[in-house]
């Protein structure tokens, strides 16, 4: 939406790639861990992640990944599809990372 370009190697497993985000890999690292369920695995990504970007940017990237984590839960759960201008803007996206809403995949 900035008009920056991002890619999506790092969400796809590739470790040399930051997806054009300061700090990719480490905020990729630390959402994976809250998701996850190995207690030390998050507490050693939260302190390396706070030690670089600091208390502010830390407090954002949680609540950055708080509400998503609920708001797809919600959308998973109730089976609401992708609205029409987010299917066309995300379709490229989508078949590079191999997934696609139900009404894509007829």
């Amino acid at each position: 939406m900035a008009g920056e370009d991002v890619g999506v190697g790092l969400v796809k497993g590739d470790a040399e790639d930051d997806g054009g985000v300061p700090q990719g890999r480490l905020l990729v690292s630390f959402a994976e861990a809250v998701l996850g369920a190995e207690d030390a695995a998050l507490a050693r990504a939260r302190r390396v992640l706070l030690e670089v970007i600091g208390p502010e940017a830390f407090v954002d990237a949680a609540a950055v990944i708080a509400g998503f984590n609920s708001v797809d839960r919600i959308a998973d759960a109730t089976g609401i599809p992708l609205d029409e201008p987010l299917v066309a803007a995300s379709a490229d996206l989508r078949a590079e990372l191999g997934i696609a809403p139900a009404a894509d995949a007829g």
